[in-house]
């Protein structure tokens, strides 16, 4: 062991040495590629390096259970315990495991695992502020600032600006800040442009501009993931984040189909059940929608809805609401409520059915059933403020509807106002009907066309290419 250990010295001192200007590149292969130059045995190599590559790609699992074998390999590897508890942390999903990242630092310091090196002491003391003393929020700031010192004491090392790059846009909690995130994508780009197959430095600057005003220039980073990690199920949806800001839906069709794909291989290789009601089904369902493939969005849909009544998962239930909303709405046939129902006796207690009953409400007004839509709206409320935004769509269109079309409008201009007052949210829409085609279809039906065309126009550059708003449109003409 101890020869290894002073072979893998040497190679850490030989590769710094050439860093700044050439870093020699590992390719793992479905996994992308990169320089990370490390004291561990010859044996964790390959597993550590595979395991960070994973973690660029957010395929936490997988990256643990790498970063697992590392330590098998080498249990004085100190970075492999690094990697482990990195590998508990969600920084875009305002998530983290601190027990857990805790108990893995206490397990590596019980063993005698420590860095031998300035630079890799760095990255262990950055992770220890990641899961240290205070509030989430301190702990991201902390660790963002231990990992820019690590970028400013080490400018040849690829990975210290990368995660400097992911900790930047996680110090915002998951609330797109776009000065924050255009800060972390300045700190990505140099990665990328000197090693365009590095998984973490695509990512992260499709992160920073996945919105519509912005996603022109995350467009490069986009066409390349892909193809850098075809063995990584997130990478294939990440792309899709500049294509679905970009209303570009044969490629949020394909990549998220290649994501589904990728992933569900893996759930049949771990023994468990293929996933029909997720992230990526959702964004594949949100796209056929946009092209008027009925058909294929119809079979997702029912495969959501069958694992949807099987099941009491938060998760599962939220992506069902989510699929069967933009689903009615978008499509207009008003009977599918009555299709893909569930029995909200047998949901979770604390768990709010808002866009269901949403949903049901907006099917029951288009339908000229206001009474039966009134019924629904007790039910369209929850902790969250998009809730009551669309619980004032509702009412505002029931308002319409009794004859107070300056009353309803008013509320509809409200609900709209106030979403878009909000930090924005990349993907499909959060709501079930965004506010300014809500109002604007709203202000349509009252015959205000040249109201109607700025406030649908104000939509169209939060939602480009989006099919109800094609049709607002075309209805727009013929007045």
């Amino acid at each position: 062991m101890f020869t290894s250990r002073i072979a893998g010295l040497a190679l850490l001192i030989g590769s710094m040495i050439g860093c700044a200007e050439s870093p020699a590149l590992t390719h793992v292969d479905g996994l992308g590629s990169l320089s990370f130059p490390n004291s561990g045995m010859e044996e964790a190599q390959e597993p550590f390096l595979r395991g960070v590559l994973l973690l660029h790609s957010f395929e936490f699992e997988p990256a643990r259970e790498a970063f697992s074998e590392a330590q098998d390999a080498d249990s004085l590897f100190a970075l492999a315990y690094w990697g482990e508890a990195m590998a508990n942390n969600y920084p875009l999903w305002q998530s983290k495991n601190v027990d857990e990242g805790r108990a893995i630092l206490a397990r590596m310091d019980s063993l005698g695992a420590v860095a031998p090196s300035h630079r890799e002491t760095m990255y262990i003391e950055a992770v220890r502020a990641l899961y240290g003393d205070g509030t989430k929020t301190e702990q991201d700031l902390a660790y963002m600032e231990s990992m820019k010192a690590l970028q400013d004491m080490h400018p040849e090392d690829h990975e210290a600006r990368a995660f400097h790059a992911l900790s930047i846009l996680g110090s915002t909690d998951g609330v797109r800040d776009f000065d924050v995130y255009a800060r972390a994508a300045a700190v990505a780009q140099p990665v990328f442009d000197a090693n365009p197959n590095h998984p973490g430095a695509a990512h992260y600057i499709i992160h920073s501009f996945d919105d519509p005003e912005h996603a022109d220039l995350g467009l490069d980073a986009a066409n390349a993931y892909s193809d850098i990690a075809p063995g990584a199920a997130h990478a294939q949806h990440m792309t899709t984040h500049i294509f679905l800001a970009r209303g570009d839906w044969e490629r949020v069709i394909q990549n998220n189909q290649r994501a589904m794909d990728v992933q569900n291989a893996d759930m049949v290789e771990r023994g468990r059940d293929p996933v029909g009601c997720g992230h990526y089904s959702s964004w594949l369902h949100y796209g056929h929608l946009q092209l008027e493939q009925w058909e294929q969005a119809e079979a997702l849909m029912d495969a959501c809805h069958a694992q949807a009544a099987e099941t009491d998962r938060w998760g599962t239930l939220n992506y069902f609401q989510n699929m069967r909303s933009q689903h009615v709405l978008v499509s207009g046939d008003w009977s599918l409520t009555d299709r893909w129902t569930l029995d909200l006796e047998t949901f979770p207690e604390e768990f709010s059915i808002w866009k269901y009953a949403a949903t049901n409400a907006f099917a029951l007004l288009a339908s000229g059933r206001v009474d039966d839509a009134r019924t629904w709206l007790p039910h369209v409320e929850g902790e969250e403020e998009l809730a009551a935004l669309t619980r004032m769509q509702l009412e505002g269109l029931v308002a319409i509807a009794d004859g107070d079309a300056e009353g309803g409008l008013a509320m509809m201009q409200e609900a709209a106002e106030a979403e878009a007052a909000m930090p924005f949210e990349f993907g499909p829409p959060r709501l079930p009907m965004p506010g300014h085609e809500a109002w604007g279809n709203a202000l349509l039906m009252q015959g205000m066309t040249d109201e109607a065309q700025d406030v649908l126009a104000f939509a169209e550059s939060r939602t480009p290419g989006r099919l109800t708003l094609a049709r607002a449109r075309a209805a727009m003409a013929t007045e």
